[in-house]
């Protein structure tokens, strides 16, 4: 027993407390610039529309696909320096952001339970934080390669490289336009290749500048991470603009962070094994934390064309003879 917990402590690396404060930051603010990029683009579809041309032509839709990009990058530093099923998670806070900003740019209803909808979000999000993983299982490019070639991983790929193929040459053309979870679906499995991407670069670019014999095949790796992460981010950003054009903004943000959530974590958990640093304790408060975020976010988008107050509460109820 002794023997078998020595050799996972070494095998698992605590984060610095500086390095994980930094990566928690990034996150949030990454979670909250992704949160308006939905809005911005969709209000930039809609300027568009009116004015009778392309939304190629539009500047807010710029804006917000530049936005999209620099929560990219900060979502690409966030996972180099704290766990997967911290980050991803963190991605709630986007949500309830994105939805306060569609009320005010496009109009959309946001009622008392939408907004204790992104109160419960938060609160969710912060118990996601406290009892994350405080280790990582893996930290060098050996252990990723390993991890890259397990047939465990390699056959979930497979399967969703098939759904994928399904879902964007069949079932797409005839039904994306009115069944969101078409272009949802399309855009979470692209996760399962974009996350585990991100942070495998981040692992082989730590051994690309060192003067030794595995440099250059981490430099092979990272380039091969990189093709596959820049076409599943090409892809992913062509099917939220689709999905953008047909649905509502807040809508689709709150089911595509669910359906996403859900893949990533499954992907990570079949790659780099990070449940197995988490107790059960902490097992058990994470997933209550993700319970209540998605508790919020059905409370904003499900509720939402409701006429609900607080001052119809506190009307008595007329009895009539």
């Amino acid at each position: 027993m002794m023997t078998a917990t020595a050799a996972a402590g070494e095998g698992a690396h605590s984060p610095s407390p500086a390095a994980v404060s930094l990566g928690l930051s990034v996150a949030v603010v990454s979670s909250l610039v992704n949160g308006s990029t939905f809005v911005l683009q969709k209000k930039g579809i809609v300027r568009a529309k009116r004015r009778g041309t392309s939304y190629l032509t539009d500047i807010v839709w710029w804006s917000g696909t530049i936005a999209m990009a620099l929560g990219q990058i900060g979502n690409f530093l966030a996972y180099t320096a704290v766990p997967t099923v911290l980050v991803t998670p963190l991605g709630a806070l986007g949500v309830p952001f994105g939805s306060i900003l569609a009320s005010y740019l496009l109009k959309e209803k946001l009622n008392i339970l939408g907004k204790l909808g992104c109160l419960l979000s938060c609160a969710g999000s912060v118990v996601l934080i406290i009892h994350s993983p405080k280790s990582e299982s893996v930290t060098t490019q050996a252990e990723l390669e390993e991890k890259l070639t397990n047939p465990v991983f390699v056959g979930y790929l497979c399967i969703v490289l098939l759904m994928l193929l399904l879902l964007i040459f069949w079932i797409a053309p005839a039904h994306g336009p009115t069944n969101i979870m078409v272009y949802i679906s399309i855009c979470s499995l692209l996760g399962s290749f974009t996350v585990p991407s991100t942070k495998g670069i981040g692992l082989a670019a730590q051994d690309i500048f060192h003067n030794n014999p595995s440099s250059q095949r981490a430099l092979y790796l990272c380039l091969v991470l990189l093709a596959v992460l820049g076409c599943s981010i090409i892809i992913q950003f062509r099917y939220i603009n689709k999905a953008l054009e047909c649905f509502d903004s807040s809508v689709f943000g709150a089911i595509y962070y669910v359906v996403f959530t859900t893949l990533v974590l499954l992907a990570s958990a079949i790659l780099f094994r990070e449940w197995s640093n988490v107790g059960l304790v902490d097992f058990l408060g994470m997933a209550c934390g993700f319970t209540t975020v998605s508790i919020g976010i059905v409370l904003i988008q499900v509720f939402k064309e409701f006429n609900f107050n607080l001052g119809e509460m506190n009307k008595p109820n007329m009895k009539t003879d």
